[in-house]
């Protein structure tokens, strides 16, 4: 596929007959009717316009506008002591590695698993696991006003297959670091996860996206994720690419009765990130955390697009995503609770809390309720402030220069998301790496 150049809608579709002839000899066979479906429904829809009123913060047209790859096999690997500054310490794995959008065994480490347990790359599963993956792969995700996932869909071949038989406990949390080598031109990936488990079963899974250089990368990400009947699954999400970097991504979860399931989203990188998370409690008794933390500087676009589906009754679902703003920067927090007519007894609480650190950080946040049975709790709210000048004042009357002062405060705004990742050395890692950005020289806090 030399020289694929992917950019306005036709070009994609060029691409994909392409793209179909070159996996045809990979034994997908049974997956070519998706594919068909997937593309011809982005050719309908085409790119979102800020004229869709999901859209209507976010101009996608500076994906629209550059030219895209599709990335080859990487020749050359990255070094592993590159990758090590993306290990999490004290915390034993199972690592999948994927350079530039494909597995790269030499990398990753599983080690042995319990029985009936799968994890493995999505290439090796499509071929060798069909049985376990036909039942779930794209019955979830919503492809009928969904340009981006139409696209992953057409265009997958690579990402992480996760399957957890019923009552099996996975003993350690699956590592998934997708790596962007910063290569010349700019290059497209469609990473599609899938995480199946089953009746009372637990899981971890981490996603993390990364860069290692400066290069121009899309990262278009789906994500399905279904948790059977008394399953217990926890699913992080850590964005931090170099900020020439597109990601938009989809998480689609699928419960059933009495599962729990935990999201936790921290995202730090990119020039446009789209964040799309989507629970459909549809078993009586489930229950869903969605949390997340953005921050962005500069001219970072952040959009974080939520819809809490709640189908049946006696199930409750909680959302807390903090956002802090500096420089020119954009967030957008679109948050929809949607309660069915059959879901009585529905518990639901969303807030979203956002620092601007600048005059022109801008935020816009929309919490919204439809409610379509009677007999419900439902709350949200939103609020949109500044530093505490008080508190800072007291600080420095107490000889803490200004810049020390604001990061004691902006670690204490963002550790309110943070202290509810209950994976400790996650949790250490990640309060890391946030305050490592609020004392980088993009951050001006002086």
């Amino acid at each position: 596929m030399e020289n694929l150049v992917l950019k306005d809608v036709e070009s994609y579709i060029d691409g994909f007959a392409r793209f179909e002839r070159s996996v045809a000899g990979n034994g997908w066979s049974w997956l070519s009717p998706l594919r068909k479906e997937a593309i011809s429904k982005f050719k309908e829809l085409g790119f979102p316009t800020t004229r869709h009123e999901e859209w209507k913060f976010t101009n996608v047209a500076p994906i629209t506008k550059t030219s895209f790859r599709l990335t080859e096999r990487a020749t050359a690997l990255p070094a592993g002591e590159e990758l090590e500054k993306f290990t999490i310490p004290e915390l034993d794995v199972f690592k999948l590695v994927f350079i530039d959008g494909h597995f790269t065994p030499e990398l990753s480490s599983i080690k042995e698993l319990p029985e009936g347990v799968k994890i493995k790359s999505l290439r090796d599963a499509l071929s060798q696991e069909r049985e376990l993956l036909e039942p779930h792969l794209s019955r979830y995700v919503d492809l009928s006003d969904d340009a981006f996932s139409s696209l992953n869909t057409a265009f997958m071949q690579d990402g992480v297959f996760v399957y957890v038989p019923e009552n099996t406990v996975l003993p350690e949390p699956v590592h998934v670091l997708y790596v962007s080598t910063g290569t010349t031109s700019p290059t497209i990936t469609h990473p599609r996860n899938l995480i199946v488990a089953g009746k009372s079963s637990e899981a971890t899974v981490i996603e993390d996206y990364v860069s290692l250089g400066e290069g121009v990368n899309f990262s278009n990400v789906v994500t399905e994720l279904v948790a059977g009947e008394n399953s217990h699954i926890n699913h992080y999400k850590i964005e931090r690419e170099n900020r020439k970097a597109f990601n938009v991504s989809t998480l689609r979860i699928e419960q059933l009765r009495n599962s729990s399931v935990s999201t936790h989203a921290v995202l730090i990188g990119g020039a446009l990130v789209r964040n799309n998370i989507h629970p459909v409690l549809d078993g009586e008794g489930g229950s869903c955390l969605i949390n997340g933390l953005f921050m962005a500087t500069g001219s970072q676009h952040m959009d974080n697009h939520m819809l809490v589906e709640h189908v049946s009754p006696h199930c409750d679902s909680r959302q807390f995503y903090y956002g802090i703003l500096d420089g020119r920067s954009k967030g957008i927090f679109s948050g929809r609770i949607v309660v069915h007519k059959d879901a009585q007894k529905t518990d639901a609480k969303q807030t979203n809390r956002n620092l601007l650190l600048s005059e022109e950080a801008s935020i816009d946040t929309k919490p919204q309720l439809e409610i379509h049975a009677d007999d419900v709790k439902c709350t949200h709210g939103a609020t949109i402030g500044q530093m505490d000048e008080s508190a800072l004042f007291y600080m420095r009357s107490r000889a803490i220069p200004l810049d020390k002062a604001k990061a004691i405060l902006l670690l204490a705004f963002a550790g309110e998301s943070l202290k509810r990742i209950d994976l400790e050395p996650l949790r250490v890692y990640l309060e890391g790496v946030v305050a490592e950005w609020f004392s980088s020289e993009h951050l001006n806090l002086g």
